[in-house]
């Protein structure tokens, strides 16, 4: 008798209590039967061959749910015994489309599970208690199971051609068309429901899949550029995903993604880094980076080798930037800012792109200490040089702030250099410079880097320029007294003194020079020395004329004007109160300046922007016999002008010569470690001394100037060689 259709939609509530009145006969059956009788039902339970679970989704494969009871009765439900599976396989071997085959074996497999339910409704007191106790008797849905598995989809033409068109379908969807999904669903499940989905189709798609995405890596690869690729195989594996979440069984989900990220990914690693990579970090390519650094994670050691790619990126790039083969005095003045902008944009790739991945930051700086390096001191040179162009005044293009986030940069750049001492060479010279001429730009931005500097290295190495700052504030305490006591005194020709009382260790080494001052200097000077000297008795003072400044008052016909300007400035400026005209010679010998710096100087006031004298002949060198005349015609619209401080210019000369006190400080270090190694070990072979070096020596050293130190205190018998090994070396007490 047909049922209503409420019934229909109570089904699974149906369903539910025949489970109860399931587990209420087994109770009754097992207080009932015998010992023998209760094993078996436990054997029974143990060896069924569908779980519940199992018997449920076979439910879900119908797509009309029912009760199992048809108002129409199938022409098949009539057939005599074994006609079913005649008249079925014939079906199957008219000449149809795979399409409406697959419908065809959709509808059987459909009207199949109603009947088996009718069947089993039927029957279901026999099939909860006969079937239950009897161990060899399958229950009537396993049994309907079983039957379709072995007469109809067992056989090989069925099963062939169910297969080949669920691939031809799944084909066809990949290629880009609409396909019947739910009608794959339907047929995917009923090949699990029977258990021969693995066997019959997972191999066989799998294959497939495989020798598709083969196929189209290959292709791909040659015809796309790596942005377009990475779309596409992230495309793929969406869509693949796709398949799963609509129609395949999710067994099949670890096996199709491996396969899709071996052939589209894993394959082609190495050919994605070399084509595409550098590009993408060149022109800062954010998404498709992040595309690469996600795809790359799915693959074994995908990431690995991407970290070793982009740390050989940054090598490359870093080290045309850093080495200057051509002397380019225009490329090492930018390669700081460069190296900044350049570390900027790597870290903001690491952040975003590489999802702050440890393997990548270690690698940038692994990578970024070893091209800085590949020039030996200069990048240090020039860092200091970046961060003295930022700490002097008139550097207007940062706040406090700003400037503070750049000395935190600048000091990440100073971590990578390995000649460290090399730094701080050129470092104080130049604070000593922004100090006296009073040029920095703010005293906490300086205090702040050498704080960071102090916190970097350590308190040995910031000593001295801790010694300077402690200087200049003695200096200006210690004048404040000068200049009470001075009040009482009548200042010569109404000079106005300033003097920085330097303390010669701390301060970098000035060649002194003996130039001839006005007379009116040489007595304030006097004055200054007898008043220190009275306060710190067995102290002596060294004058330094090369670092002295002064502020000059001058009539003009046009005005007058007050001219900023070097010591050695002055001198030849205050020449030209005793005369209009004098030649180079005349200069040199009334001031004594040395020559160079006398050229120098005097190219500064005739050849400059303020040009207070005037040279004949107009050129730009200065020739021993020169003429140079007092500017009549000088204007100006300041009142007080500031001629650049020549002396206070670096030169090359000067580079070198910091240079060399460098090295000769790092002999000085080298020979303390080895005696200092020696005194503690008394003997030792050359390889173990060089290894131990090593170990101690803050700088860079090549194996041959350890060996050269090493022959120099055994010539001054602070060591010497074994007498039969002359490897082995001795420590002389």
């Amino acid at each position: 008798m047909p049922l209503s259709n409420a019934n229909q939609r109570n089904l699974p509530e149906q369903q539910s209590q025949e489970n109860d009145l399931t587990s209420s006969k087994k109770r009754r059956l097992s207080d009932n039967c015998s010992s023998q009788n209760n094993k078996r039902f436990r054997e029974n339970s143990e060896i069924s061959p569908m779980t519940d679970s199992q018997k449920r989704a076979n439910f879900s494969a119908l797509t009309n749910p029912s009760n199992g009871i048809n108002r129409h009765a199938s022409p098949l439900a009539n057939s005599k015994p074994g006609s079913t599976k005649k008249l079925i396989i014939k079906n199957f071997k008219d000449n149809i489309g795979y399409e409406q085959f697959l419908k065809k074996m959709d509808n059987i497999w459909q009207s199949h599970c109603r009947q088996m339910i009718m069947i089993r409704s039927i029957f279901l007191f026999l099939d909860r208690t006969y079937v239950l106790q009897t161990s060899s008797v399958m229950s009537i849905w396993d049994m309907g199971l079983d039957l379709f598995r072995s007469n109809i989809v067992g056989h090989h033409i069925v099963q062939n051609r169910t297969v080949e068109g669920l691939l031809q379908l799944i084909s066809r969807e990949r290629s880009g068309e609409a396909v019947d999904r739910q009608l794959m669903k339907s047929l995917l499940r009923m090949l699990s429901d029977l258990q021969i989905y693995h066997d019959s189709f997972e191999k066989k798609f799998l294959e497939a899949t495989d020798r598709l995405y083969a196929a189209e890596g290959q292709r791909l690869m040659q015809e796309r550029d790596v942005p377009e690729y990475l779309a596409y195989v992230d495309k793929r594996l969406g869509e693949e995903n796709e398949r799963l979440l609509h129609y395949l069984d999710p067994s099949t989900k670890k096996n199709l993604v491996c396969c899709v990220e071996k052939q589209l990914l894993d394959q082609h690693l190495n050919t994605i880094l070399q084509k595409g990579l550098n590009q993408l970090l060149s022109e800062n390519r954010i998404q498709d980076l992040t595309l690469m650094y996600q795809l790359f994670s799915r693959v074994k050691d995908g990431l690995k080798e991407l970290a070793i790619a982009f740390a050989a990126y940054i090598k490359t790039t870093g080290r045309l930037i850093v080495v200057n083969t051509d002397n380019d005095l225009e490329k090492d003045r930018d390669m700081v800012q460069k190296l900044l902008d350049f570390k900027e944009k790597l870290d903001n790739v690491i952040d975003i792109c590489f999802a702050k991945n440890e393997k990548f930051i270690n690698g940038l700086k692994e990578s970024f200490e070893h091209f800085i390096n590949q020039r030996q001191n200069k990048p240090a040179e020039l860092i200091a040089k970046y961060v003295d162009s930022k700490l002097r005044s008139g550097n207007k293009e940062a706040t406090e702030e700003e400037l503070e986030r750049l000395l935190d940069k600048i000091m990440v750049l100073f971590r990578f250099i390995h000649g460290k001492d090399v730094f701080e060479a050129f470092y104080k010279k130049d604070l000593a410079k922004r100090l006296l001429v009073g040029k920095s730009a703010s005293v906490d931005a300086e205090k702040s880097m050498l704080s960071k500097l102090k916190q970097e290295c350590g308190a040995a190495f910031t000593s001295k320029l801790e010694g300077m700052f402690k200087d200049m504030e003695l200096s200006k305490d210690f004048m404040l007294t000068f200049k009470q006591q001075m009040q009482h005194i009548d200042t010569p020709g109404g000079i106005d003194l300033t003097v920085n009382i330097l303390t010669m260790g701390y301060w970098p080494t000035y060649m002194p020079m003996e130039v001839h001052l006005p007379a009116e200097m040489v007595k304030y000077q006097e004055i200054f020395k007898k008043f220190y000297l009275g306060k710190h008795s067995g102290k002596k003072l060294q004058w330094q004329s090369t670092l002295g400044h002064c502020v000059l008052k001058a009539c003009f016909p046009g005005g007058k004007k007050e001219l900023q300007v070097s010591l050695f400035q002055t001198l030849c400026l205050l020449l030209f109160n005793e005369g209009d005209v004098f030649t180079f010679k005349e200069i040199k010998l009334a001031t004594a300046i040395e020559d160079g710096e006398l050229r120098r100087t005097l190219q500064s006031l005739a050849c400059g922007k303020a040009r207070v004298i005037s040279k004949e002949p107009k050129s730009k060198d200065v020739e021993d016999d020169d003429k140079f005349i007092f500017n009549d015609g000088f204007k100006h619209k300041l009142c007080r002008i500031k001629i650049n401080q020549i002396q206070m210019k670096e030169t090359p000369e000067e580079n070198t010569s910091t240079t060399e006190r460098v090295f000769q400080d790092r002999q000085y270090q080298v020979d303390a470690a080895i005696v200092r190694i020696m005194k503690t070990r008394k003997a030792l072979s050359h390889n173990l001394l060089i290894s131990e070096l090593y170990k101690q020596l803050k700088f860079p050293v090549k194996p041959t100037d350890l060996k050269k130190r090493i022959e120099s205190l055994i010539d001054r018998d602070y060591m010497e060689r074994d007498k039969e090994d002359a490897n082995q070396y001795h420590y002389v007490a």
